[in-house]
């Protein structure tokens, strides 16, 4: 039977993190602090940059390490950093190039093989693998739950028997009927003990749950705008039961996922998953903890802070696998400060540290005999870091740390041969997913389509170049020939006409005299199917499609569309109070953040309740006029759930 659960903490072992750098490595870089500047000691321990990080998840062994070329059309796309031992000079195959502060990697050209494939000089960001080993921890930990351990006292001090307990030594005990949960109560027969056992999860959703009555009420009023300050008046609670009650279903929604979305698409097989990424940015409400306020507080920081949320869905049934908020609210400025002392990673490169993905990655140092840095720089940074700790828990990260774990973790959880992804020209998600998804990229197997929009169009704008699209294409399909009054059949015949006999290309071949090969070219095209809400979309393609036919890319380009992200988007500012789109001031003259978000931790909470609702609870109609929800679309139930069966778990 289950037992009941808990969510993980950090006290818990979630992944085994392998550190990177030894007790001799920790040794030399103390030793060499204090005697070199702050550059030298960065670029003597810069070759962390290509190093792997291994770690252990789910009893499986993984190696990340993902500092290479990200340019598909380069042939050291995806390569591991290696020197060149037989050639003169052994140069390497990548370089590290920039000034402090914005490095970058940077191709050589091939030494060995110049006339096989093209090395395109490219550069890309560095980052920290260790750093990105973190983020996959975090954003598994605060998606898991773990079972609740308790620790039986089954006998008073005083008690001859201290040891004993009555699962091994079943004699020295009396059967005392059982509690109210319905689980075996025991009593020593020496002290007169009685000890209840902790129900199981078939056999009680009430322990330790006053007003459970409320929680189906509650969770509609959750996924319905309904702020807190209401709620609570409406359920006649304290505010510190609505964050309690939250946590409970929150809880319990990872309970379900674990069964009836993890292990169901552990067990399907996809040919070709389609798979959609947007960011939604929300203001975080940056408030100060209890006491922190008054004159004596003068320094503030911002009041509200862009805060990502990365989301991924399926692009045909609009199921969203994940949808992350780039803030780490269990994160201590402490360990930051111990690793900084530790590691002395104040004076390291910031790919090189193991906090890279932070807001704030180390710990200000004071200047050493050789430092570059000043005394009031060091004050400065000092009195910037100290003012962080007057705020709310946590730190922002990286959005693209979070988008890297973001796309490892549904790597992980779908078993799947190719992968399209469709997203907009946004610098990390394209980064994020070059790295994780190198291997496929590589083999042809996965691709890489932009859907780009133009979001300054106003309504009646859009709309008319909806007009104007139905009708230019109605329009081609007649001069063509073309029997079909379907869009969407025209649209098709279209682009392949533009593929096939009009020779369109998303690449360029160049020629040279020993050898020729394709890059990409800034060539899109406008979408033939316009949008009713926004009009026309370009598409553009970031990978290497010459290998398809014109017929094939013609009906891949048809499926190119951010209409499930958008869709899911939607739903966060409609559904959830907390993540809506700022209000207008009553002066009318700005915009009023009164109802935003004030914890990132609770915004992931109402998010991932929310994308369990939707995706199992909420049908829509969709072109085969058939009333499904995305799970029963994607394959992976047949039912559509209700929020009871959610919480109870039926």
């Amino acid at each position: 039977m289950s037992n009941l659960k808990r969510l993980a903490t950090v006290s818990d072992t979630i992944m085994e993190i392998e550190n990177p750098f030894s007790l001799a490595d920790i040794g030399e870089r103390n030793k060499d602090y204090p005697l070199l500047s702050d550059k030298k000691f960065a670029t003597k321990y810069s070759k962390s940059l290509f190093l792997p990080v291994k770690f252990r998840l789910n009893d499986v062994e993984h190696s990340i390490q993902y500092n290479f070329c990200i340019n598909p059309f380069c042939k050291w796309f995806g390569q591991p950093q290696t020197r060149f031992t037989s050639v003169k000079n052994k140069p390497f195959r990548y370089k590290l190039i920039g000034k402090e502060g914005n490095k970058s990697i940077q191709c050589n050209c091939d030494p060995i093989y110049p006339n096989r494939g093209i090395t395109l000089n490219c550069t890309s960001a560095p980052y920290s693998n260790w750093s990105l080993v973190q983020e996959i921890e975090r954003l598994t930990r605060i998606n898991s739950v773990r079972d609740i351990e308790p620790e039986y006292e089954f006998h008073k001090e005083t008690c001859i028997y201290t040891q004993e307990n009555p699962f091994d030594d079943p004699t020295l005990f009396y059967k005392r009927g059982k509690s109210k949960t319905g689980t075996q109560r025991w009593q020593c027969k020496a002290c007169g003990k009685r000890t209840d056992m902790l129900p199981t999860r078939r056999k009680t959703s009430t322990y330790h749950q006053k007003r459970n009555d409320i929680l189906p009420l509650f969770t509609k009023l959750l996924i319905n705008k309904m702020p807190v300050s209401r709620t609570v008046e409406v359920l006649g609670i304290g505010v510190k039961t609505y964050y309690s009650k939250l946590e409970w279903v929150y809880r319990r929604c990872l309970e379900f996922l674990e069964r009836h979305e993890q292990k169901p698409l552990q067990q399907k097989s996809f040919g070709t998953v389609w798979i959609n990424t947007d960011k939604m940015i929300y203001y975080l409400n940056n408030v100060r903890k209890k006491g922190m306020g008054g004159n004596q507080y003068n320094d503030i920081e911002d009041k509200q802070f862009p805060t990502h949320i990365i989301i991924s869905a399926d692009v045909f049934s609009r199921y969203v696998f994940r949808s992350d908020v780039a803030y780490d609210w269990d994160i201590r400025l402490e360990d930051i400060m111990l690793d900084t002392v530790l590691y002395k990673e104040d004076h390291l490169h910031e790919f090189a540290r193991k906090h890279a993905r932070l807001r704030y990655s180390s710990y200000p140092q004071k200047p050493t005999k050789n430092d570059t840095q000043t005394e009031s720089e060091y004050n400065e940074a000092l009195r910037r870091f100290n003012l962080r700790e007057r705020y709310i828990e946590g730190l922002h990260t990286n959005s693209t740390y979070t988008t890297m774990a973001h796309y490892w973790l549904i790597k992980e959880l779908i078993n799947a041969k190719e992968w399209r992804f469709v997203t907009d020209n946004d610098s990390s998600l394209l980064t994020a997913m070059y790295r994780v998804f190198s291997e496929d990229f590589k083999t042809y197997s996965a691709h890489h389509f932009l859907c780009l929009t133009d979001r300054e169009k106003s309504r009646k704008e859009a709309y008319s170049e909806y007009q104007d699209a139905k009708q230019d294409l109605l329009s081609w399909g007649l001069s063509m020939g073309i029997d079909s009054r379907s869009p969407y059949t025209i649209a098709y015949h279209y682009l392949e006409n533009l593929f096939k006999v009009r020779g369109h290309t998303f690449h360029k071949e160049i020629v040279l005299p020993t050898h020729r090969f394709l890059v990409k070219d800034n060539n899109p095209i406008i979408h033939p199917l316009a949008s009713i809400d926004k009009g026309f979309s370009k598409v553009d393609c970031t990978t290497d499609l010459s290998s398809f036919e014109p017929e094939q890319v013609a009906k891949m380009i048809l499926n190119v569309n951010d209409h499930s992200t958008n869709f899911f988007i939607q739903q966060i500012r409609r559904k959830l109070s907390i993540l809506e789109r700022p209000l207008t001031t009553a002066r009318g003259d700005g915009k009023s953040y009164i109802y935003s978000n004030f914890n990132p931790k609770y915004a992931q909470m109402a998010l991932t309740i929310l994308r369990t609702y939707y995706n199992f609870c909420l049908p829509y109609k969709s072109g085969d006029k058939k009333k499904l929800t995305p799970a029963q679309r994607l394959g992976i139930t047949e039912k559509v759930f209700t929020i009871e069966d959610i919480l109870y778990l039926r």
